[in-house]
C-alpha cells in the first residue's frame, strides 16, 4: 500500500509543519471530553483546599466594590452620575473586570505551568487556554447573578428612588462576553509564549494587570476622565489612552448595559471587537510557534 494511502486511513497527522493561524474546530471538538475535563478541573481543583470554598466567587467581587465605594467614591468624592448608587456601579465594573482579568492571568502561563503533560502525550495544546477561559465563564455567571441580586435589591428593597435601567442594548451582553474572552485568551497566549523564554513576565503579569485596571474605567466613569481632560488637570495623552483601551470600552458598554449609565455606541461596540480579534490570531500565531518549540525552552 502507498504512503498516500496509508496516509488516507489515518484519524489525525501529527507534523510540526502548521499554519501560522491554526485552529482546528474539528481536532478540538474531537478531543471535547478533555477539554470538559479540564473545566471541571479548573473548577473544582481552585478551592478544593480552602475552607470557604466557593463562596470566594462572592467574597472577592463584594469586598472589592465594598473597598472602591469607601476609597474612591466617599473619600476622593468620585460621581458616578446619574444617581448610580456607587456600591451597584463598582460591582458592575468589577464583575465585567474580572472575567477577562482571570482568563488573562489562567491562560498567561499556560505553557510553564502544563510542560509535564505537554511533553508526554499529544492533543491540541490550545485547549488549555481555551479551558480556562471556559471554567472562568462559570465564574462569571455565577458574579453575574450576584450583581443581579444586588441590583434587585437597590431598585425594588431599599426607599431611595434610582435612576437606573437596564437599556436595548442589553442583547449585545454576549457579543460583550465574547470580547473579554478573546481579548484574555489573546494577551495570555502571547506571555504564556513570551515566558517560556523570558521568565520575568511571570512576575510582572499580576503587577501589570492591577494597573491595566486603574486604566479601564473600572472604579470611576469615562466621563470623569473626558471632563479632567478638558479641564487641562489630565494631559490629553493619558485621556487617549484610557479612551481607546478597548476594556474601557467593554466596561462602559456593560454599564450601560445593565444599569444605564454611560453611553453606548455601535462604533465603541465594533472597535473593541476588532481589536479583540486581531489580538486573539496574533495570540494565536505567536502560540503555534511556541508550541513546536517551547519543551527546549522551558
Amino acid at each position: 500500500m502507498s504512503n498516500s494511502s496509508e496516509e488516507s486511513n489515518w484519524l489525525y497527522t501529527i507534523s510540526p509543519k502548521r499554519r501560522a493561524i491554526n485552529l482546528n474546530f474539528k481536532e478540538i471538538w474531537y478531543y471535547r471530553d478533555l477539554l470538559l475535563l479540564f473545566v471541571k478541573r479548573d473548577v473544582i481543583t481552585m478551592y478544593k483546599q480552602t475552607i470557604l470554598g466557593p463562596l470566594w466567587y462572592f467574597i472577592q467581587p463584594l469586598f472589592t466594590s465594598v473597598i472602591f465605594t469607601l476609597v474612591f467614591n466617599n473619600i476622593a468624592n468620585i460621581e458616578t452620575g446619574n444617581g448610580i448608587p456607587s456600591f451597584l456601579f463598582n460591582l458592575a465594573g468589577i464583575t465585567s473586570w474580572n472575567y477577562f482579568s482571570n482568563c488573562l492571568n489562567g491562560t498567561s502561563d499556560t505553557f510553564k505551568k502544563n510542560q509535564g503533560i505537554f511533553g508526554k502525550v499529544y492533543f491540541p495544546r490550545v485547549i488549555m487556554p481555551m479551558s480556562t477561559v471556559l471554567s472562568n465563564l462559570i465564574k462569571f455567571g455565577i458574579q453575574l447573578l450576584v450583581f443581579v441580586c444586588f441590583y434587585v435589591y437597590f431598585v425594588f428593597f431599599t426607599t431611595t428612588a434610582f435612576n437606573t435601567a437596564p437599556t436595548l442594548a442589553i442583547v449585545w451582553l454576549p457579543l460583550v462576553v465574547l470580547i473579554m474572552a478573546l481579548l484574555g485568551l489573546g494577551f495570555g497566549m502571547i506571555i504564556s509564549s513570551m515566558t517560556t523564554k523570558y521568565r520575568d513576565l511571570s512576575f510582572l503579569v499580576g503587577f501589570g494587570v492591577q494597573l491595566l485596571m486603574y486604566g479601564s474605567a473600572v472604579m470611576y466613569p469615562l466621563t470623569l476622565i473626558q471632563d479632567k481632560v478638558n479641564q487641562g488637570r489630565l494631559p490629553n495623552w493619558v485621556g487617549s489612552v484610557i479612551e481607546y483601551n478597548p476594556m474601557t470600552s467593554v466596561i462602559e458598554l456593560f454599564r450601560n448595559m445593565t444599569l444605564g449609565a454611560g453611553s453606548f455606541s455601535i462604533s465603541k461596540l465594533l472597535y473593541a471587537s476588532a481589536i479583540a480579534v486581531i489580538v486573539f490570531l496574533f495570540g494565536l500565531v505567536v502560540f503555534n510557534k511556541t508550541e513546536k518549540q517551547f519543551i527546549d525552552t522551558v
